[in-house]
C-alpha cells in the first residue's frame, strides 16, 4: 500500500472518489493481515475519507434545502 497522510489528498476528492477509497480501506481492514502500524494508517485514512464524504453530503443537503426555499 502506498503511504498516505490521512488528509494529504482527501480535500481534492469528489464524493465518488472518496467513497470508493473508503470502501477499499474498509475492505483492507476487514481482510486483516495488516501490521498494527498499517492498520492505524488505514484507520486514519478511513476517518479522513469518511469526513470528506460527510462534507459532500452536508453540502448537498444545504443545496437541496436552499432550492426548496426558492420560489419557482
Amino acid at each position: 500500500m502506498t503511504e498516505h497522510k490521512p488528509e494529504s489528498d482527501v480535500a481534492a476528492l469528489s464524493y465518488e472518489e472518496a467513497r470508493e477509497q473508503l470502501i477499499a480501506v474498509v475492505g483492507r481492514l476487514e481482510a486483516g493481515g495488516a501490521s498494527l502500524e498499517e492498520s492505524l494508517a488505514l484507520w486514519e485514512r478511513g476517518e479522513a475519507l469518511a469526513a470528506r464524504c460527510e462534507e459532500w453530503l452536508e453540502g448537498a443537503r444545504k443545496r437541496l434545502a436552499a432550492a426548496r426555499d426558492q420560489p419557482m
